[in-house]
């Protein structure tokens, strides 16, 4: 087995769909989590200047959905063809966009700009974003695509935490419950289910 080290912040956000695919894959791995203050000294050291990073014996990855990929690949929850997992890609990216356009509100510096724009946002962009991520959910069986279990559901169950923080939205559960049913499949799994319980905290 490769050693593996998966390096992130000490939250979920864009690093714990990884993990989560570690864990199902039975993969041991150091989970590193890197404090904020230590950041500016780890930064020049990553392929990007950005986490997460994924070495595999000695050699190090990035790109949160290039790993995503990669694992799904690696543990047999990728797509069954090249049209499966274009699919899997539209829907992710889909995903990551909506996140994307939250985060542009989340951290805008100005707190008038930031409450004007999370108004806007939450009454002009975000029902139609989250109305089109609920009714995908529902046509492939609860997966983000091709109707099962890929890679896809782990981004996705990684993610949640974080999306309902970035869209200001800790309701979201309860106006889609689709949402939660999908990352409690994933978190409910045997082996990522054990991780989880031993996982230090992180509320996003």
């Amino acid at each position: 087995m490769p050693k593996v080290v998966f390096s992130y912040f000490p939250v979920k956000a864009l690093g714990e769909g990884p993990r989560l695919l570690l864990a199902y894959g039975g993969q041991d791995f150091e989970d590193k989590r890197i404090p904020s203050e230590q950041w500016p000294e780890y930064k020049p050291k990553t392929p990007f200047g950005q986490m997460p990073v994924m070495e595999i014996d000695g050699k190090q990855y990035a790109q949160s959905l290039a790993i995503a990929r990669y694992l799904g690949r690696k543990y047999g929850v990728a797509g069954a063809d090249i049209e499966q997992d274009f699919e899997i890609d539209q829907n992710v990216e889909f995903l990551n966009d909506i996140r994307a356009k939250a985060a542009t509100v989340q951290y805008e510096p100005d707190e008038v700009i930031k409450a004007k724009k999370h108004e806007d946002f939450s009454k002009n962009v975000y029902p139609t974003l989250l109305d089109k991520l609920d009714e995908i959910i529902k046509k492939n069986n609860g997966h983000i695509a091709c109707g099962k279990l890929t890679w896809g559901d782990f981004v996705f169950a990684g993610m949640y935490d974080y999306l309902k923080v970035m869209l200001q939205m800790p309701d979201l559960d309860n106006k889609y419950p689709s949402f939660k049913k999908l990352q409690d499949s994933v978190l409910t799994l045997p082996k990522v289910k054990e991780y989880v319980a031993k996982a230090p905290k992180a509320d996003y």
